[in-house]
């Protein structure tokens, strides 16, 4: 976590969203403050306010930065499954908890050291270490900031690292706690074992029908039916709403015609640029390149990496300066411009690629126009619809009824668990938000209208409960099946638990590992150099802890990993950790000096938010991340 504190943390698209804020440690654990208060604040930290409107922002940006690790885009639902809505709101309130201790102390920092800290930051330099604007404008556009909201993001940051610099500054660890990790961590250990074959050590009887019926009444309640539903659905989603929608060719030649630029390809080039310090380098080097040199061989020269000089492919509008876009989009295609005064520093650039813009006909973008027009009208329509729906359900009409004088889709579910199941295990309701429609079903009662379903794409759903058939204890005799298969289960872990312990006290009595493997159809295998953390192969996390608190000639058996046999295993060889190396104890006082500063932190912001108070409105929180009264 300290590596969000540290300037030394790389990236800085990264650092804006883990190092800027700074602040996750304890603010999650303030779930006793949701309380409801005005609409406008999402939370309040003692004065300061965050909006949902900025909380949402954060969110948005942060799954930008997870869809970038991922490589696809994750919906709010799988963000919110991340954890990643928990960590935005503790990031902002603790990043105002203590902007509002630095105010309380005056903190502040001037615009000079502000961009001089900008200029010796390492994310911002060339290799030759001179300050690349470039970086500063792809982190700028990744963060959808401009130059000045950037500047001060930075200073909010500065500020906060010199308040957390100087609580933190006298925090180290030992020499001796780094040792006694490097001891624990780098001990090893040589195991032979084995894994028991069940199918040749393990011969299950017949089970007796005495025992079945006792296992039946130990677990009675492993076997009841669930409760199933008869559900009556109307489902009226957005992309149903639009279908409704009429538009003429009329209204579509007219929406193409007022849109017409959005459906326009920009001209796009591949632009590759060179920054210089003063405009008398970038006249060395477009002299150098005018004399034969190529643009590549300059930055070359100049110790640049082709990956910093290139900008990709690019349409005007993607490049930040004005200026430079102007000389880059009048170029012919690899050809190297003069020297440009850019907005940010003094340039070179070469184009080496050229895709034409194309104004895109009616015809080739019909459907977009028309779904953008259906999208438009579609709020109208689904309102329409709505109030149609709501009169015949207020006149008694029941949803079947109602969904054919209306033409709607209309479902009918004979028979649905609370997971979506009919009884033969078949999915009941295949719909997007089936889960959803489910919550408010089961929520529902026979005979009761409940309220419209919003749906996650802002339709909505009309579920009426038609009939109930309840949870009920299966007989024995329905549930014999099952009840055999969970004695089988429990007997063959018994039986595999008691072979397993006298086969390690036959290993430790001196018998060959060997032996005992072919007695029960396993095959003995050595893992060398096993140590507490990472794990070996072929041995359970339980055969490794018991491996670490058992001494030279120790035995012991563990459950596999997949719970369906023991591994049996025998310690031959306890390896005490070597020296550690300067290098190794620098490393590790480095890692203990994090966590130790972590604690501090934690321990800063928890009664920093405490003096201060934090509150957060539950319900506008709820709304902000996408949970749903059903949901809740």
């Amino acid at each position: 976590m300290l590596d969000a504190l540290r300037r030394g943390a790389t990236g800085w698209v990264a650092k804006i969203f883990l190092g800027l804020l700074i602040l996750s440690f304890a603010v999650w654990g303030v779930a006793d403050v949701f309380t409801g208060y005005n609409e406008g604040a999402l939370a309040r930290v003692g004065k300061k306010e965050i909006t949902s409107d900025e909380f949402q922002r954060a969110l948005q940006l942060e799954i930008d930065l997870l869809a970038r690790q991922l490589g696809r885009r994750p919906t709010l639902e799988q963000a919110r499954a991340f954890g990643i809505d928990q960590r935005v709101l503790s990031r902002l309130i603790g990043s105002a908890a203590v902007d509002a201790h630095a105010q309380q102390l005056r903190l502040s920092i001037t615009d000079e050291a502000v961009a001089e800290a900008i200029r010796n930051d390492p994310s911002f330099q060339n290799p030759d270490g001179t300050f690349n604007r470039m970086a500063l404008e792809n982190v700028a556009r990744q963060l959808g900031l401009s130059e000045y909201g950037f500047l001060a993001l930075r200073r909010s940051e500065e500020i906060r690292q010199q308040l957390t610099d100087a609580i933190t500054a006298g925090v180290r660890a030992p020499d001796a706690l780094a040792e006694a990790l490097h001891k624990y961590r780098n001990e090893a250990r040589t195991v032979e074992h084995f894994t028991i074959d069940p199918s040749v050590a393990i011969s299950l009887p017949e089970p007796d029908p005495a025992k079945l019926k006792e296992v039946y009444e130990a677990n009675k309640e492993r076997f009841m039916t669930p409760e199933y539903r008869k559900l009556a659905i109307i489902n009226l989603n957005m992309d149903e709403v639009k279908k409704r929608v009429p538009i003429t060719e009329e209204e579509l030649a007219a929406a193409y015609e007022h849109d017409k630029a959005r459906y326009e390809v920009p001209e796009r080039r591949r632009v590759l640029q060179l920054a210089f310090e003063n405009r008398e380098e970038a006249e060395q080097a477009a002299a150098a390149i005018a004399q034969g040199k190529s643009f590549e061989e300059v930055a070359q020269e100049r110790g640049i990496a082709e990956a910093d000089y290139t900008l990709g492919l690019l349409s005007r509008s993607d490049m930040i300066d004005p200026a430079v876009a102007d000389v880059a989009f009048s170029l012919e295609n690899g050809a190297v411009s003069g020297v440009i005064d850019g907005r940010f520093s003094t340039v070179l650039v070469k184009v080496t690629e050229i895709q034409p813009g194309k104004q895109m006909s009616l015809d080739e973008v019909r459907d977009q126009v028309r779904d953008r027009l259906a999208q438009d009208k579609a709020g109208s329509e689904l309102n329409r619809l709505y109030d149609e729906i709501d009169d015949r359900r207020f006149a008694g009409k029941p949803l079947k009824d109602i969904a054919e004088e209306l033409s709607l889709p209309f479902i009918e579910v004979e028979a649905t668990d609370r997971a979506g199941k009919a009884p033969d295990g078949s999915t009941a309701l295949d719909v997007p938000d089936a889960q959803r429609i489910l919550n408010a079903a089961f929520q529902g009662q026979v005979g009761f209208e409940g309220d419209a379903v919003e749906l996650a794409d802002g339709g909505y759903s009309w579920v009426d409960v038609i009939s109930v058939t309840e949870a009920r204890q299966r007989s024995f005799e329905e549930a014999e099946a099952d009840v055999a298969a969970l004695w089988r289960e429990q007997e063959m872990r018994r039986l595999l638990s008691e072979l397993g312990s006298k086969l390690a006290e036959r290993a430790g009595q001196g018998e060959s590992m060997e032996a005992l493997a072919q007695e029960v159809g396993g095959k003995l295998e050595t893992a060398r150099n096993v140590k507490r953390l990472g794990g070996a192969p072929g041995l359970p996390d339980g055969a490794v802890g018991q491996a670490f608190i058992t001494p030279q000639g120790g035995t012991g058996s563990a459950e596999t990993r997949d719970g369906k046999s023991r591994v049996v295993f025998k310690v031959t060889e306890v390896i005490p950790a070597p020296p550690a190396s300067p290098e190794e104890l620098s490393q590790l006082k480095t890692e203990l000096n994090r966590q130790l500063e972590s604690d501090v932190l934690t321990g800063y912001l928890t009664a920093l938010q405490d003096r201060i108070g934090v509150s957060i409105n539950e319900a506008a929180y709820r709304r902000a991340v996408g949970i749903t009264s059903e949901q809740q």
